[in-house]
Formats: structure tokens, C-alpha cells, sequence
């Protein structure tokens, strides 16, 4: 293991977060909330200097390895959220430090599960912090690194695999910092779009912008307690249609800006993920029909929840735990599927449930015939055998972890449900479960030790388990 790469890229994580915590601190001033944006900007101080003295160091960007890549990326989204937390105990906003770690990790995996049981009592300054760290944790803070870093090895690829979502992860332009500019060109581009939508439809700057960053984020803060029950009806169907698209895999929208319009229709998981949306809302919107009094009432609901739990963004209209036990049952499979590869949303990726049950499929025809070889094909390509074998144990470790942690938290003596959906809500980074932890309802029944592991589900669902788990790995500490 090469430490110094760590410590570099670790300040420039640090340096890039104290530019990020000078942007509350301006909101404080704009509503006069001065105590606070101090305690932002010494954060962001202190943040900057250490990141300049760990950035002295000098290094070959071409002896980043995978186990560089992963270590880095694992250990600067963990510094990330310890800093980020500082300004809640500093402004006594959130007692406790295990406290405001939970919300601030929520915040930047963009699981939105919150210990707070009224959100609207904090200052400006930090409700917008809570909701602007899903914008920096959507697309993920090592995009932007590898967008202005100085690093021009092949090798640094392996940062932007560590932290991507999905089995896979390539490159759109030959190289790596034109297609970090990029992606984060779209990233912006889609923030601007979904903020002026919503400022024309009536919302607030304030109220605009803080939607803006958990929709594109697909995260699920709320500004205020009751998640999004008080926007009209027309502000619910747009923040649907824009969760729904931020779910969608990236590579479509890449296809849109340099003008393949006929690949766009052969991505067989983003066909799959609008299947599973609408075929999921049409049943739930049957299944409610006795709850709400219209056709437009059910279907806008039923659509709402279907895309913010799909793409793990949280966020919600109704108390869906009052739902029947089968809108339910599948609100839970959701969780599960998560959205598509390539987007800022979380949970186990379509792409992954299809090439689980491609592999299922081969497993039958090979009973059937057992001297038959057949590829499997992915969009009309072959897939690879490093992704089948990457997909087959990421799923292993998944339920591994997932069965372990509804073990551990089992000691708060909470019922089943809570414990089963509350993990399924931490480590697909999605918000609210059911039961004690349901959309009107909030983690703070669990205890410190609880949330210690729903903390480590949330960094490893959102990291896809892999750069999380090594670091408990003896032998790649060792130099060489």
C-alpha cells in the first residue's frame, strides 16, 4: 500500500469539502443566521489547511492501483463525513456526535434517513447543508476530483471505479478527465433544468434549490416534516418525472449529447427499469384504490413512491406504511432493485437483477443441454466473464452483510419489519422503512450501537461493498 497516494487524494477531498462548506455558510449570512455560518467557515478552515499540508505530497499518478483506488476512495468518503458533521455539533443543532455522523453519512450516501424528528426547528444554513450534501455525494465527490486534479495516469481510472455504481464502469472520451468534466457538465446541466422547473411552478429559491439537490442526488432529505406532503400536486409530479430520469443510466443521456439517438433503445436495463415503474405503479394504484377518492389522486401517489423508492431518493407524499400488506410487499422488492447502473441511485442496480437471472436462465438450458456453450449478451454484447463473476459475488457479500446487520441491530428488541426494512433502507441508501421506521417516523429509536452499523451499511451500499470491505483486509496494508 502506497500512503502517500492516500494522503494526497485525502487532501484533496479535504480541500474540495471546505469549498463545499463555504456555500451554507453564505446562506446563513443571506438569513442572518451569523453564528452559524461561523461554524461553518471555521470547518471549512480547518478542512483547507490540513488538506494543503496533506497534499504536499509528490507521487506517480500511474502507481495508483485498484487497491490504491479502492483504500482512497473508501477512506476519503469516511473523512468527508466526519468533517461534515462538525458544523451540526459546533452549532448544537444535532447533540451527539454519533448523531450527526448518521445524518451527515445519510446525507452524502443519499439514503436520506434521519434521527431528526423535526427537521424544520434547524437553521437555514444547515437544512441546506443537509440537503446539498446529497448533490455532493450523487455523483460522487472522486468525479470531480478527477475532473481538476492534477493526475494524468491511466491508473487513476481506478478511483473512478471504486466509487462508481454498477458491475461495470468505462470510460466515454479517450481520456479519463474529459469524461469527469463531462459527466459533471450533465450532472450540473440536469440540476440547472430541475431548479428552473421548479422555481417556475411556485416554489421558493430556498425551496428550489434544496429539492433540486435530493432529486438529482436521488436522495431523500426533506426541508420539512413531512417530506414532500406539502408541495401541490403539480410540484409532486415533476419532482416524480425527475427521479424517475435521475435513475436513468448516464450513458443515455452521454448518447443524447453526441447525437446516438438509435443506442439510446437498445439499453436493455433502462427498457426494464420503465417496465418495472409502470407495471409496479399500475399495481399499487389498483391495490389503494379505496384510500384516495380520484384516479389522479392514486395514480400521482402510487407513481411518487414507486419512483422515489426505485431510485432510492426517499422522499415521500403519503404515510405508504398505511398502505395495504401487497403495495407494501412491493414497495420492499423495490428497495431490492434499486435503480439503473450508472446513475446517482442506489440498491442491488437492475443491471445486476438481469444478469442474475440471465445466469439463472443459462443454469436451466445447460440442464437441459449439457454440452451447449452460449454467450450471455448484455445491450447486444457479450458479457464478460470478470462482470459475471464481480455480480455473482457482489450479490454473496450483499446478503451476507444484509442478514448480519438485521442481526446486530436485533439487541434495540424492535419488531422484525423495522429491523428487516430499516437495513434494506440503510444499505440500498433509500430513507424511510416501515413500521418505527416508516416515512413519518425516524432512526433515533435505535442506539448508538444500531446506528454505528447502519452507518457502515450505508458507506458500503453506497461504495457497492467492495472498497468498504477491503479495508479489513490485513494484506492490503502491507507496502510492497
Amino acid at each position: 500500500m502506497n500512503l502517500i497516494i492516500l494522503l494526497y487524494i485525502i487532501g484533496w477531498v479535504l480541500q474540495i469539502e471546505a469549498l463545499f462548506l463555504t456555500v451554507p455558510a453564505i446562506v446563513g449570512v443571506c438569513y442572518h443566521e451569523y453564528n452559524c455560518s461561523i461554524s461553518y467557515m471555521i470547518v471549512a478552515v480547518v478542512c483547507l489547511v490540513l488538506g494543503y499540508f496533506l497534499r504536499q505530497q509528490k507521487f506517480d499518478a500511474n502507481d495508483i492501483y485498484p487497491r490504491e483506488g479502492f483504500v482512497a476512495v473508501s477512506l476519503s468518503w469516511i473523512f468527508l463525513s466526519l468533517f461534515g458533521c462538525l458544523p451540526f455539533l459546533l452549532t448544537g443543532e444535532i447533540p451527539g456526535f454519533i448523531n450527526a455522523w448518521f445524518e451527515t453519512v445519510s446525507g452524502l450516501t443519499t439514503t436520506g434517513a434521519s434521527i431528526l424528528s423535526d427537521v424544520e426547528a434547524l437553521s437555514h444554513a444547515s437544512i441546506f447543508w443537509r440537503s446539498f450534501t446529497h448533490w455532493i455525494g450523487g455523483m460522487g465527490v472522486f468525479i470531480i476530483m478527477l475532473a481538476i486534479m492534477p493526475l494524468a495516469g491511466a491508473h487513476s481510472m481506478n478511483l473512478m471505479r471504486a466509487e462508481s455504481p454498477g458491475p461495470s464502469v468505462g470510460k466515454f472520451l479517450p481520456k479519463i478527465r474529459d469524461t469527469a468534466i463531462l459527466t459533471y457538465g450533465i450532472y450540473i446541466t440536469i440540476t440547472v433544468i430541475i431548479c428552473a422547473a421548479y422555481l417556475i411552478s411556485g416554489m421558493s429559491l430556498f425551496e428550489a434549490l434544496t429539492m433540486t439537490f435530493g432529486t438529482v442526488g436521488t436522495g431523500g432529505f426533506g426541508i420539512y416534516n413531512d417530506s414532500a406532503a406539502s408541495f401541490t400536486p403539480l410540484q409532486q409530479d415533476l419532482m416524480t418525472i425527475f427521479m424517475i430520469l435521475c435513475g436513468v443510466n448516464y450513458n443515455i443521456y452521454f448518447c443524447l449529447v453526441f447525437k446516438r439517438f438509435k443506442e439510446i433503445f437498445s439499453f436493455e436495463e433502462v427498457r426494464t427499469y420503465f417496465l418495472i415503474i409502470f407495471a409496479s405503479s399500475g399495481i399499487i394504484a389498483w391495490n389503494i384504490r379505496h384510500l384516495y377518492p380520484t384516479v389522479e389522486e392514486r395514480l400521482r401517489h402510487a407513481f411518487f413512491q414507486v419512483g422515489s423508492i426505485i431510485t432510492t431518493s426517499g422522499f415521500s407524499t403519503v404515510d405508504f406504511d398505511l398502505w395495504p400488506q401487497l403495495s407494501r410487499n412491493i414497495i420492499i422488492l423495490l428497495m431490492f432493485i434499486g435503480a439503473c447502473a450508472g446513475s446517482t441511485g442506489g440498491g442491488m442496480k437492475v443491471s445486476r437483477i438481469l444478469i442474475l437471472l440471465k445466469s439463472v436462465q443459462d443454469e436451466l438450458h445447460r440442464i437441459i443441454h449439457p454440452h451447449l456453450i452460449k454467450k450471455k449478451h448484455f445491450d447486444n454484447r457479450i458479457l464478460p466473464e470478470e462482470t459475471l463473476r464481480s455480480t455473482n459475488a457482489f450479490t454473496a457479500i450483499y446478503f451476507v452483510i444484509f442478514f448480519i446487520s438485521v442481526l446486530l441491530i436485533g439487541v434495540d428488541e424492535l419488531d422484525f419489519t423495522s429491523d428487516f426494512t430499516a437495513v434494506a433502507s440503510m444499505i440500498n441508501n433509500i430513507g424511510p422503512g416501515l413500521n418505527s421506521v416508516g416515512p413519518t417516523c425516524n432512526f433515533d429509536v435505535y442506539s448508538t450501537f444500531s446506528k454505528c452499523v447502519l452507518i457502515f451499511d450505508m458507506l458500503a451500499g453506497r461504495l457497492e461493498l467492495f472498497p468498504v470491505l477491503i479495508l479489513f483486509m490485513p494484506t492490503c496494508w502491507k507496502r510492497y
